[in-house]
């Protein structure tokens, strides 16, 4: 049997309800208390109500869009003379990572560009991260289990991956009812990249016993709870949904991830497109060039026919044309084109090149050619 290895959050609190236990067992873990929120989070109020209730000090920082190093530089000079002593994430992808980066780097020192991938050296970390406690109110990235916090670069156009083992969630609290009423185009984004992350986990080179079991059951149940709430709000659909979420950021950070984010952490970079829009974009070609070119090697396929499987039981029609018919479905619910934020034919050929040397493209299951890489840009443009 192959030998392998987990990691996850210290702690995880599951389901409907469970923020109200977040005061008392953030405090736990602290009394000087940075918390990173998105401003869209109402119930952000109460939270920090609760914690000074519990006599924890509370400093706010605010993510302004998709985390950058100029906004976490920014953040990390406010809160420098605050003594932080834990690091909350409440909101989406990017509150989540934002702060985890802060609890990774506010103790550090010197040139923290250094323990960044590819446009550093991915040096480890000196010091060891504050504690970090994650409650994500999409259901999308699974970064309140990952290791890694993702961060555009813009000098480099690129964003990169700072990681550490030490970056995982002291406790993770994922109510799903946080997710309630999310706005359709962000449910749809997020859900397709929550989706992702139980399908590339899956078939990725790393997969697990593990991870496995993590992802069989829920590209199923993921995939029909976002078909449930493209027709409307349905709380039983987000909790399956967010368990999806919660699910794929324990598989990938055990496993890895491929084609689909190695693609789409370049492209991100290089432009305005959403995370969760460049995802769902990318995915059913990039199954469908996965499954082709094993085949053409004379490979096994099993794992693609399974998940296909999935799919064509989620979506509906014949399992030989779940690919298309995902690729169709994702077009009815009307995720945008990635052309429509400024992605161009002229930026191809970079950008596959990039993407090669990305650390998700190294889990992809076979090695797919930089012309494969241009024809799958071109197809989700």
């Amino acid at each position: 049997m192959t030998p392998f290895s987990f990691l996850c959050p210290t702690r995880i609190l599951f389901g409907r309800g469970v923020r109200a236990d977040a005061p008392r067992a953030i405090r736990a873990l602290g009394t000087r208390i940075v918390l990173v929120a998105s401003r869209s989070v109402g119930w952000r109020h109460a939270l920090i109500a609760a914690l000074a209730a519990e006599g924890a000090e509370v400093q706010v920082i605010h993510p302004e869009g998709e985390p950058s190093l100029p906004q976490l530089l920014s953040a990390r000079a406010e809160l420098a003379g605050f003594h932080a002593e834990a690091v909350v994430g409440l909101g989406g992808g990017s509150a989540l990572d934002l702060g985890k980066a802060l609890a990774a780097l506010l103790p550090a020192r010197g040139d923290i560009l250094r323990h960044f991938e590819i446009v550093g050296s991915g040096a480890p970390l000196e010091a060891a991260p504050l504690p970090y406690i994650a409650l994500p109110t999409t259901a999308g990235t699974g970064a309140e289990a990952t290791k890694n916090a993702v961060i555009a670069i813009p000098e480099h156009q690129r964003k990169v991956s700072l990681r550490d083992d030490r970056m995982m969630a002291a406790l993770a609290i994922v109510d799903p009812a946080l997710t309630d009423d999310c706005p359709r185009p962000v449910t749809l984004a997020s859900g397709l990249d929550a989706v992702t992350q139980v399908i590339e986990p899956y078939l990725c080179a790393r997969a697990n016993p593990l991870t496995d079991a993590l992802c069989r059951e829920a590209i199923f149940s993921g995939l029909s709870a976002l078909v449930t709430l493209m027709d409307g709000e349905d709380p039983r659909a987000r909790d399956a949904l967010a368990q999806t979420s919660l699910f794929g950021g324990m598989a990938l950070a055990n496993a890895g991830l491929g084609a689909v984010h190695g693609l789409a952490g370049v492209v991100g970079g290089a432009s305005a497109a959403p995370h969760g829009t460049i995802c769902g974009q990318l995915l059913p070609g990039v199954l469908q060039a996965n499954r082709q070119e094993l085949r053409r090697l004379g490979r096994d396929t099993a794992r693609f026919d399974a998940v296909a499987g999935w799919i064509a039981a989620a979506l509906g029609g014949p399992e030989a044309e779940a690919f298309d018919t995902l690729e169709a479905r994702i077009e009815t619910w009307g995720l945008p084109r990635l052309g429509r934020f400024g992605l161009t034919p002229d930026s191809f050929e970079a950008l596959a090149e990039a993407a090669k040397s990305s650390s998700s493209m190294k889990a992809n299951p076979v090695d797919l050619s930089t012309a494969h890489l241009v024809a799958l840009l071109a197809r989700a443009a």
